[in-house]
């Protein structure tokens, strides 16, 4: 049988308000996540998962659904100042299980080290090789209004 939720989709968003609040949600529209009650997971890809880069398409009969998801999200409000939001991930090319992690930083290049170590990190304390690392990151600067950077990687969406 053919598992409907056979490919987890990872997108990214930016978004801009009057409040850091304000920018998630935009950043959240701007995914195609904004309408859903998001339902955080913690690292784990199941096996026979794909995952596909794009935005997330909402269908407006979604709206208010549960939408199960790994989530990387930074804000920031100092004018001047950036911030960025990153998912990484490893996955078995053989049957598709595999690892996320979710992580943000001020500097891009401090986020990529990180990601990269974490999932070392993570793969070695399982004894497993995943293969190489993969990473999605989105980033914002703040140039007056509050800004927001996120990487989702969404498995599903379900009716309460």
């Amino acid at each position: 049988m053919n598992d409907p939720f056979d490919t987890i989709v990872l997108a990214r968003g930016l978004g801009r308000g009057p409040t850091a609040l304000a920018a998630f949600d935009a950043a959240l529209r701007d995914a195609g996540v904004a309408n859903y009650n998001l339902l955080t997971l913690s690292s784990v890809i199941p096996p026979g998962r794909r995952i596909e880069r794009a935005r997330w398409r909402s269908p407006a009969q979604h709206w208010g659904r549960r939408l199960y998801c790994v989530l990387s999200q930074a804000r920031e409000e100092r004018p001047g100042h950036a911030v960025h939001a990153g998912i990484g991930w490893v996955q078995d090319g053989a049957d598709g299980r595999g690892l996320f992690v979710e992580l943000h930083d001020s500097e891009r290049e401090r986020l990529e080290q990180d990601l990269h170590a974490t999932l070392g990190a993570m793969t070695a304390g399982r004894g497993v090789a995943l293969g190489p690392v993969h990473t999605e990151i989105a980033s914002a600067r703040c140039e007056g209004e509050p800004v927001c950077a996120l990487v989702i990687a969404v498995y599903a969406s379900e009716p309460w």
